[in-house]
């Protein structure tokens, strides 16, 4: 099936900032439908309208980008779970769901794999063989039920990401291939996330740049440098967490007594939606040109986000009017007040 939209992802990135909207799997399993460990997204066949719903809620809020479900929708992720036989099923059903529910608005449908956890540098030959099988088999079945490009992302290996990216283009899409930085300067085959960057877009990468692991405070400094040192297109994709120097990523976010918080107890560093909004700001202001967010991420985020870009999205309608609040809303009438009488002389 060919592409579903006529206005392409690069079409879309010429007129300017594409919004992206990504996180279902921490999303659904705080709601209850994925299981934290494994992370398999056994959603999208056990509960299909769960998922469903959670892309109408990203379309409202203003997200570009029905992502298809298929992170750890892999071979390898699914036999942990003894689902090895629903692989087939459930990444056609999660492009199905991601189309449909595109159609109801005037986003794009992207295809989506991610790192496996069965690239070997140590065996490049061999583990290399088996990562393309796995993308193959994957993408056959999403470009079968349509979609208009390929997101290729968390890649903790550039090794792993040249193979995703030689597989995307070999079916004619156009790649976003995106990598993680879970390491303080390099992917975990020792490339500087800038040169790793720089090295995909010379391999044909449309679209590069970072996903997940870090917050905006420690994502960007990065993404400024690739922006820098890449002519194409840029994306990022932060968690929203409050990570800081000392604790560059959400996987090494700690309490105050030096407990671990990753990967279900976070809730403490969660950012506001006012900071996920500076943080759209800001990345627009770097020369980002596909703006979104990752694991943590909802619709809240979202919404403040396409705001903060300028956009008025159909869940604008019921953005927060807090002047309205019985209590709150007074005291910021009698603030109003205040500042006027101060502002008079």
């Amino acid at each position: 099936m060919p592409a579903r939209s006529s206005r392409g992802i690069l079409d879309r990135l010429k007129s300017g900032v594409v919004l992206g909207a990504e996180g279902y799997v921490f999303e659904l399993e705080r709601r209850g439908y994925i299981k934290a460990g494994p992370y398999v997204p056994e959603v999208v066949l056990d509960f299909p309208d769960a998922l469903r719903e959670l892309h109408r809620e990203f379309l409202r809020a203003g997200a570009d980008v029905m992502v298809a479900l298929t992170y750890y929708a892999h071979r390898g992720k699914l036999k942990d779970v003894g689902r090895e036989n629903d692989l087939e099923a459930m990444n056609r059903q999660a492009v199905r769901i991601a189309n449909e529910v595109a159609r109801e608005g005037d986003a794009l449908v992207a295809g989506d794999i991610c790192n496996t956890w069965a690239y070997d540098p140590k065996d490049k030959e061999a583990s290399s063989r088996v990562v393309r099988a796995m993308y193959e088999e994957q993408l056959s079945w999403a470009t079968d039920e349509g979609i208009d490009f390929v997101i290729a992302e968390t890649n903790d290996y550039l090794g792993e990401a040249l193979i995703a990216l030689q597989v995307i283009k070999e079916l004619g899409l156009s790649a976003m291939v995106t990598l993680a930085s879970t390491r303080p300067h390099q992917t975990w085959d020792g490339y500087g996330y800038v040169d790793a960057c720089k090295i995909l877009a010379d391999h044909g990468a449309d679209i590069v740049g970072l996903n997940c692991d870090r917050g905006p405070s420690t994502m960007l400094p990065i993404i400024e440098e690739i922006r820098s040192a890449v002519s194409g297109y840029v994306a990022a994709q932060p968690v929203p967490y409050k990570t800081q120097a000392l604790m560059p990523t959400f996987e090494s976010l700690k309490t105050a007594d030096g407990t671990n918080v990753f990967p279900i107890a976070l809730e403490s560093f969660l950012c506001t939606r006012f900071e996920m909004a500076d943080y759209a700001r800001t990345a627009q202001a770097l020369g980002v040109n596909y703006i979104g967010i990752c694991c943590g991420g909802g619709p809240q985020y979202v919404r403040a986000m396409a705001e903060a870009l300028g956009r008025t999205v159909p869940a604008s309608k019921y953005s927060p009017a807090i002047e309205l609040h019985p209590m709150i809303g007074a005291r910021v009438e009698e603030k109003e007040k205040e500042f006027l009488v101060d502002w008079k002389g």
